[in-house]
């Protein structure tokens, strides 16, 4: 529960049709089997205490009578334990019958929701037995205890303030403006939804699809819980599907038919930060909604939040889909991106020549790739495209000879202009040491390559492409006014780890045999900025044994940037997405260089070329980054000192 995270599930118990005492039984047995495991927070079906299909044996004072009783037999075993639980029963009212939901903890009573859509065609005919609820809660007597009754209840733990629950019932979350809708703009970050959806062909695949896209609309978890085997099959047969989402993503899904519990941890810090960066994510007047708060440990007054083992996934590599067909549509969306948006910078300025540096690594291949399809979309010689090596101190035969194979291929015009003169006229102008292999050293090579693109620019009437990607920006690995500088940078918004997949993705679809067997040897070639010469003929400056492994910055780039986490949060999820590949103290170094680096490197950022945005992080200083220059990274260093 540290950090944020909460474990939650969904149950659907095996019931007998109007065997109140039987199903309140197996209800507390998966309860029991919650709290050995950790969870916080469980929610059953619709009207399970009784079963969903009683039908007209709803209108029976015993079954009604019995049900009270059997939720006042799950109130009392709640005693002692930790657990919210939402469990649906018939609650009679001032006359009328209310399908309805229990908030149950720690032995009392939290509220009583009560169903506000009351479906009455097709196979449902509630509104035969049932009345739509009220939205304003009203203080009723309830098993002894005065509780509120209505649907704009919220559920705040004192414990762990992110943690509110809203409810909705069914039939609720398929109308157009649910419960749910205002329960979150409330302030709500969790939805339970207790369903009795019978299973049709292909209603698993809408309602899969309604509980992503409520819990992405909402920005919140959405805990769905359906009714299963036991209930009568005289018409409808369900399959107990039950769901838990957070923010679009489906983390958990039951196998249908086949009764049980599914659980899984939501981060509410998560949900927190998306909907503080959201400022189109409007709060209203709450004061319809009655908050009713509840601690987990009421006696325990130096309660101190426990670190969850958690079961979820944690992927180490968030910007690149694991599923080979979502990496795939991936790909093409980007590249589409890409060379659209440098398809319409061509055609506003006019320019019938674009101008790139070439270097036979990762970076400069997807630009050029790029380059070639928006040329191709606007039908242009692509002659137009001049490409350049710049061999220097540190280029080796393998490069050189992959940046020319690639031209090749793709049919650009060629320029190679050696500048090894021109730097060591610089060093002699500038009174350095040629043998002194230091950042001027390297920095001279990548200034004069850039003077060089521009200038080429100039004399075609075109503009420089710019090749450096987002990870290389962010822990600003670029010389400033050298590579960090160009017309329109395609890949700006690109980070490392994707880099590699957009470019392995250009050869799968390509028909040319030669280009896919250039761009699979680029793709085995070390990252290097080639700027200190070679060691018998290989690459001796690889970029990751100084700034460390770009999978890992990668990580860290998206959890900080995409979800504002703090850094004792980032080395967590990190040691659990990376278990077995880095160690602790490893992933900790490196965390803290990311830290060191994206703060001091900020002013080259700050004055970054235009380039198209293709995933939900960029370091544009026009959009999603306006970070000072001058911020110190002292609190996010201190705290990682103290880990």
């Amino acid at each position: 529960m540290k950090d944020g995270f909460i474990r939650v599930a969904a149950a659907t118990p095996v019931i007998k049709v109007a065997d109140c005492d039987y199903n309140a039984t197996k209800i507390m047995e998966l309860i029991q089997i919650a709290q050995d495991q950790g969870v916080k927070l469980i929610v059953f079906p619709e009207l399970c205490v009784t079963g969903y299909t009683c039908g007209d044996l709803f209108l029976q004072d015993t079954l009604l009578r019995s049900a009270l009783k059997q939720v006042e037999r799950i109130k009392v075993f709640s005693e002692g334990k930790e657990p919210v639980i939402v469990v649906g029963f018939p609650y009679y009212y001032k006359g009328k019958l209310y399908n309805t939901a229990a908030v149950i903890q720690g032995g009392r009573v939290l509220g009583l929701v009560p169903k506000m859509s009351i479906p009455n065609y097709t196979e449902f005919y509630e509104a035969r037995h049932f009345t739509s609820g009220m939205k304003d809660p009203v203080l009723v007597e309830f098993l002894g205890q005065e509780v509120y009754f209505g649907s704009r209840l919220l559920f705040q733990c004192k414990d762990m303030p992110e943690f509110i629950l809203g409810v909705e019932i069914c039939e609720d979350l398929w109308i157009p403006l649910s419960p749910g809708i205002s329960h979150c703009v409330a302030g709500a970050t969790l939805i339970a939804n207790l369903s009795a959806s019978d299973e049709l062909t292909g209603k698993d695949d809408f309602r899969r699809a309604l509980v992503k896209s409520q819990s992405a609309r909402l920005v919140c978890g959405y805990i769905y819980s359906d009714a299963g085997e036991g209930e009568s099959t005289t018409d409808l047969v369900f399959a107990g599907h039950n769901l838990i989402a957070e923010n679009g993503i489906i983390l958990k899904e039951s196998v249908p038919f086949e009764n049980g519990m599914i659980l899984t941890e939501l981060d509410l810090i998560k949900l927190r930060n998306e909907r503080r960066r959201m400022n189109t994510y409007l709060g209203q007047d709450t004061a319809k909604h009655v908050q009713v708060s509840f601690s987990f440990l009421e006696d325990a007054k130096d309660y101190e939040l426990p670190l969850l083992e958690l079961t979820r996934y944690i992927d180490p590599a968030p910007f690149v889909p694991s599923d080979l067909s979502n990496r795939e549509k991936r790909c093409r969306d980007i590249i589409q991106i890409q060379a659209r948006g440098l398809k319409t910078r061509i055609e506003n300025v006019g320019a019938k020549h674009v101008v790139l540096g070439i270097s036979g690594g990762l970076d400069s291949t997807l630009a050029l790739l790029v380059t070639q399809k928006a040329f191709e979309m606007l039908g242009l010689d692509k002659k137009g495209i001049i490409t350049v090596t710049m061999p220097c101190f540190g280029t080796t035969d393998r490069t050189y000879r992959n940046s020319i194979a690639l031209t090749q291929c793709i049919g650009t015009t060629l320029l190679e202009i050696p500048i090894g003169e021109a730097v060591e006229l610089h060093f002699r102008d500038i009174g350095h040491d040629l043998n002194q292999h230091d950042l001027t050293y390297e920095n001279s090579q990548a200034r004069e390559r850039t003077q060089v693109l521009m200038d080429i620019a100039g004399k075609y009437n075109g503009f420089v492409v710019g090749t450096g990607d987002m990870s290389e920006l962010a822990l600003g690995w670029a010389t400033y006014n050298g590579d960090h500088m160009s017309m329109y940078g395609v890949n700006a918004s690109v980070p490392k780890t994707l880099v590699r997949f957009l470019v392995e993705y250009f050869g799968k679809i390509s028909d040319n045999q030669k280009l896919k067997e250039v761009l699979t040897d680029i793709l085995s070639t070390p990252v290097s900025p080639e700027l200190l010469p070679p060691k018998d003929g290989e690459i001796m400056q690889k970029t990751e044994d100084i700034v460390g492994p770009y999978e890992l910055h990668d990580f860290f780039l998206y959890y900080i940037l995409r979800f504002g986490f703090e850094p004792r949060k980032v080395y967590r999820l990190a040691k659990i997405a990376f278990a077995g590949t880095y160690g602790d103290e490893v992933i900790l170094k490196w965390l803290k260089v990311f830290y060191r680096r994206f703060f001091s490197q900020q002013y080259k950022r700050s004055c970054l070329p235009d380039g198209p945005k293709v995933g939900s992080v960029s370091v544009s200083p026009r959009g999603d980054l306006r970070m000072p220059s001058d911020a110190s990274a002292a609190m996010w260093l201190k705290e990682l000192e103290e880990l």
